[in-house]
């Protein structure tokens, strides 16, 4: 826990006016340290900003990903000007007294701060296929806008983050080295997944265009304005990089269409709610608009079913290593993860002919 002084001498590196008046920890994220800080302007109340302390273990170089979030936030606010609510509809990055989007501190740690957007909110659940809808329009729309960035490519903030057939190589090599002496506890799922080392491949080997991608499409990366409940701003910007439309329509289906929780030990509660499923397609197509190319719009539900099953490798993996990498509070917590997602593909492979024929079917 960084000190409460700590944050405000942070946040007066920022360029913002007024005295500070309040910082206090805010919200759910796991990654980042995010503060909710509010200054004073002659006794009224003046700038409000969310401060995020970087977490460089996982973002390891955060001067580029830094610079990702300022083109990508530069881009889409240059396409929304002239909207009376422009501002609420995008990331605004507030520079430092020195003209930089982030300040390094005395003991080195990097920070950021972003304008606070009003009336809206964030939701760690699907609720409805509303919901589900408007984060997906959302997404779609910040993919469309980000289509023709110009200049370089995106640095890769987590190298291979997508990379399916390495993720299969390594949950391989974790299944050979047996470091924690598991192999033989989980012969079902391993075999689950051998069965379908062509998944790993769907994507990678279809020929399809480089994108500028979110990478973490869940729906509390998007706020949904208080009033309308519309999809207004999409946040948590450290893995946009460039990918697969498909990569980031797969995670919308992995994570909005399955009412339970990713470590569910009751697998009958595991499913994709088809109706949930036609909500994300919906509210994506909607959002991207003519922009994904024929042969996008048929890898959309390969995407399901790749990134699905590119998280469960990844849990078996682990769990095989003797969780190395994602915490777990008991357990066989990995273990119940992969499984809650080897079901969620099961799902998705018994619907899958229906959900190619609704995106047949949509204009």
């Amino acid at each position: 826990m960084i000190e409460e002084h700590a944050v405000a001498v942070v946040a007066r590196a920022f360029e913002i006016d007024g005295e500070l008046e309040s910082a206090a920890r805010y919200g759910s994220g796991h990654i980042h340290d995010t503060y909710s800080v509010r200054f004073d302007e002659s006794g009224r109340s003046g700038a409000h900003i969310i401060l995020q302390h970087i977490n460089t273990r996982i973002f390891k170089n955060p001067v580029a990903v830094m610079e990702n979030i300022r083109r990508v936030t530069t881009h889409v606010r240059a396409k929304l000007d002239g909207l009376p609510d422009a501002d609420q509809r995008v990331l605004q990055l507030v520079p430092t007294h020195e003209g930089r989007v982030w300040h390094v501190d005395q003991e080195g740690q990097y920070w950021r701060a972003y304008r606070f957007i009003e009336a809206a909110r964030t939701f760690d659940e699907v609720k409805s296929e509303r919901q589900a809808f408007e984060a997906a329009r959302a997404f779609g729309q910040f993919q469309r806008m980000l289509a023709d960035l110009p200049g370089e490519r995106l640095t890769e903030s987590i190298p291979h983050f997508h990379d399916t057939p390495k993720r299969f190589t390594d949950f391989e090599s974790a299944v050979n080295a047996n470091a924690a002496g598991r192999v033989k506890d989980v012969q079902e799922e391993i075999a689950f997944a051998m069965n379908r080392k062509r998944i790993a491949t769907a994507l990678v080997g279809a020929g399809l265009p480089e994108r500028v991608t979110h990478n973490d499409t869940k729906l509390n990366n998007v706020m949904l304005d208080e009033q309308t409940g519309e999809g207004i701003c999409v946040i948590d910007l450290d893995t946009v990089m460039p990918g697969l439309a498909g990569y980031d329509f797969g995670d919308m289906v992995r994570t909005m269409t399955c009412p339970a929780a990713e470590d569910e030990q009751d697998l009958s509660q595991v499913e994709m709610r088809f109706s949930f499923f036609e909500a994300v397609l919906r509210g994506y197509l909607a959002g991207a608009g003519d922009f994904l190319t024929a042969s996008e719009r048929e890898s959309l539900i390969s995407g399901a079913k790749v990134i699905v099953f590119e998280q469960g490798i990844r849990f078996l993996a682990d769990h095989l290593a003797g969780d190395t990498y994602y915490k777990v509070s008991r357990a066989r917590q990995n273990l119940d993860r992969c499984r809650t997602q080897f079901k969620l593909l099961e799902s998705i492979e018994r619907q899958e002919e229906a959900m190619r024929e609704l995106l047949k079917s949509i204009e």
